[in-house]
């Protein structure tokens, strides 16, 4: 499978992506339509993006619990907003046991509802806030046109949720949580992001305020990537969710909500791989260095094989995620185009020549053919590993904030814009209409993606009717 030729990414960049993501078998399709089976490694995948954003959830004082599956409606319609934006993608359980329910139950399509009557029942009084809590699980939206990773009816995530005593703790949480994000993917996964708040109407249904980070994909496509919400008081007085405070008074609370999905996975791929397959970041990759032991005879075969098992021992112990491929009947070749395919940020190539001059081929994935290898020495070859991976860690995010630098217009003017967002981002003065905001999205199937953290300051004329405008907001079409 892996020795026929990818669909150039250049040309058909849909496809070189629905095939990296089957041939590198990280996800399959499942039975049901729009529902994905995630393979091994697309799990160990996710299992290294997990715990890169677990650890920084629980250094900002979060714990995890979980939540039910089903969701009685009524919960789902207790907030206006918040079932008029989910209510196309619902899927509603009728019958359970053979028989018809009371009332549907609705499968999770977020958590917001079940967590705010919970938190209705644990919040008392002002000792018992902050509450931080957030949980890692599978929810479904009922999607019409679906795309591996990127869109499926079911998918997994994690959602924090988090109920405050003031309104600027509240906010001081979501931006907090749109910091973690932005720091996870710029440090693990060499993805650069812009962090930004959304307008009005592409907030999340029920939020006060959604800030997001978004993605330049190797097509010059935005992807949202991470979703921060300050949920104001909307939740807290649709569930009650009240605390007595230090004089006596009974408040509602301010909540927020967060969460970060399988998604990210298709970011990693759309920006980092190439024509070859995927190239994953070291600080994610499930194996990030692949061993690969070459000989013809016996007799070599036992002095290679033998040094191979010292050195994936020393890089083991270093703690360097190691993997050896010793499978008999395949071409080194074979194996070399296999680990390209799935992305190994490293490969080690070992020969009766190596084992005798007592050193190694390092081979990058991020540079292909002879530019990418070196000759290291076997002796401290775990340190010179370590140092290898780190300098792929910043060239991958280096180039992709080249890439995305490349492909941002300051489009001043209308123009401008509309051809900005063919092969990129639009970074343009906006004035915060809606009517403009529609207007550019009917016109030029570009959303307003964001309205960056960073600005320029001063002032400047809208993009699309001229109009004072104080900030700029980023543009592009989006998956």
């Amino acid at each position: 499978m892996s020795e026929l030729k990818l669909p150039a990414r250049s040309e058909d960049f849909a496809e070189w992506y629905n095939q990296v993501v089957l041939r590198a078998e990280l996800a399959d399709y499942a039975p049901v339509r729009g529902c994905m089976i995630v393979r091994p490694y697309g799990w160990a995948l996710w299992e290294n993006i997990t715990a890169a954003l677990d650890r920084r959830f629980k250094e900002t004082g979060h714990v995890n619990a979980a939540f039910p599956l089903l969701i009685p409606r009524s919960f789902i319609e207790k907030e206006k907003s918040h079932v008029a934006g989910f209510s196309p993608e619902l899927a509603v359980v009728t019958h359970g046991g053979g028989e018809e329910l009371e009332e549907p139950l609705v499968i999770r399509p977020t958590s917001e509802t079940i967590i705010g009557h919970a938190y209705a029942k644990w919040i008392q009084s002002y000792r018992d806030l902050p509450l931080l809590i957030n949980q890692w699980n599978s929810v479904v939206r009922w999607e019409l046109r679906t795309k591996l990773f990127l869109r499926t009816l079911e998918f997994y995530w994690q959602e924090g949720h988090t109920a405050h005593a003031t309104a600027e703790e509240a906010e001081a949480e979501t931006r907090q949580m749109l910091d973690v994000y932005t720091d996870f993917a710029v440090r693990e996964a060499a993805v650069p992001v812009i962090p930004g708040r959304k307008s009005e109407a592409e907030r999340f249904a029920g939020a006060n305020q959604t800030y997001s980070i978004e993605a330049m994909m190797g097509d010059g496509k935005a992807l949202q990537a991470g979703t921060s919400h300050n949920l104001g008081q909307n939740f807290a007085r649709a569930f009650e969710i009240r605390y007595l405070d230090q004089t006596g008074v009974l408040q509602y609370c301010w909540t927020t909500s967060w969460g970060l999905s399988t998604r990210f996975i298709g970011a990693i791929i759309m920006v980092h791989g190439d024509d070859q397959g995927l190239i994953l970041p070291p600080r994610l990759a499930p194996y990030q260095v692949v061993l690969v032991p070459i000989f013809k005879s016996d007799e070599e075969k036992i002095a290679v094989l033998e040094t191979a098992r010292r050195l994936h021992r020393e890089l083991a112990d270093a703690g360097i995620r190691v993997k050896s491929d010793e499978r008999e009947g395949m071409s080194p070749g074979f194996k070399f185009n296999d680990w390209e395919m799935r992305g190994v940020p490293l490969r080690i190539e070992l020969g009766p020549k190596d084992v005798a001059k007592g050193s190694v081929v390092l081979a990058r994935r991020d540079r292909p053919g002879k530019e990418g290898k070196s000759f290291v020495a076997q002796a401290g070859i775990a340190s010179a590993v370590a140092g290898m991976l780190e300098e792929i860690q910043k060239a991958l995010y280096e180039r992709a904030l080249a890439f995305r630098r490349d492909r941002t217009v300051g489009a001043a003017a209308y123009g401008e814009l509309k051809k900005a967002v063919e092969t990129g981002f639009a970074f343009s003065w906006w004035c915060g209409g809606a009517a403009c905001e529609a207007k550019i999205k009917e016109e030029t199937k570009a959303t307003m993606r964001c309205i960056p953290v960073e600005q320029p300051g001063g002032s400047g004329t809208c993009v699309c009717c001229g109009q004072l405008a104080r900030e700029k907001a980023i543009f592009a079409r989006a998956y």
